[in-house]
């Protein structure tokens, strides 16, 4: 229910930054949501222990490098709403469990079995129904969410790195701090807009929304085991569905839902298993 109500929030989150995308430069929605998501990240320290423990980094190189992999994935991802479809952007951003996987034997050592070489094949397989790279209706703007989910599965792998060492709460704070101070560097090369009550609302309530979301995952991982957890993220999907024809009347193309059927199938069963390999 928590990874559920988790993936509610942060696909609600999407939408309300795919509508400010279209009015806002992305740096300036980033810096002035991420001054929004310290709020709950605070509450999360305080619950944790105490708001000192946002400072307790072992590790900075780790923590700055996965850092740097969100606010790439964050600037991509946010282009990638100002020209496509919520439910497109969503679901080509679950390539990254595709690209963990692809990347674990470089980068940690893994050993990847055939079942999962042929997993990640049929997900890219999917991936490549929902762009459609050889039709005319081929969109250069859905390798801006492809390109989000390669940073995200070096997040992801950096992430597993430092659960050694740093808490999470710390994680969420460098990485909010990096994505802040990244968006204001943007301020002196575009010019950014002065906003009207709706957009400072929309900024605040996004915020909100992520920060509560990335709350409600840590709690969800904290009570239960990820190998059952991780596939309800999958469920984000239909959210993006939800609320993409909700907010916008967006209704998915049919090419999206089959892709979207592969590509949520082949990262289910990777993480099956992945599961399977651990308890071995």
């Amino acid at each position: 229910a928590l990874t559920l109500a988790g993936g509610a929030l942060i696909v609600l989150n999407d939408g309300l930054i795919k509508e400010l995308a279209a009015e806002l430069p992305v740096g300036q929605l980033l810096a002035l949501r991420g001054l929004a998501v310290f709020f709950p990240i605070t509450l999360l320290a305080w619950r944790s222990g105490g708001v000192a423990t946002m400072f307790r980094i072992k590790s900075w190189p780790g923590q700055l490098l996965r850092g740097g992999c969100v606010v790439g994935a964050a600037f991509m991802f946010v282009l990638a709403l100002r020209y496509l479809s919520l439910t497109d952007a969503v679901t080509i951003s679950f390539a990254g469990p595709l690209f963990v996987t692809l990347l674990a034997p470089m980068m940690l050592g893994e050993r990847v079995g055939w079942r999962r070489w042929l997993a990640v094949g049929a997900g890219f397989i999917g991936v490549a129904i929902i762009m459609q790279p050889t039709s005319t209706a081929f969109q250069w703007a859905a390798l801006l969410p492809l390109s989000a989910s390669v940073m995200s599965s070096l997040r992801d792998i950096v992430t597993r790195k430092l659960s050694a060492s740093e808490s999470s709460v710390s994680v969420l704070f460098v990485t909010t701090l990096l994505v802040v101070v990244a968006g204001f560097a943007t301020w002196p090369f575009v010019d950014w807009v002065a906003l009207d009550r709706k957009q400072a609302l929309l900024l605040v309530g996004a915020g909100f929304l992520n920060g509560f979301a990335h709350f409600l995952f840590i709690e969800a991982f904290r009570q239960g085991e990820a190998a059952l957890i991780s596939p309800f993220k999958y469920f984000n999907v239909l959210w993006a569905m939800l609320f993409g024809f909700m907010m916008f009347g967006d209704l998915p193309t049919a090419t999206t839902c089959q892709g979207a059927v592969v590509v949520v199938a082949s990262g289910v069963y990777i993480l099956h298993r992945e599961s399977r390999r651990h308890r071995h």
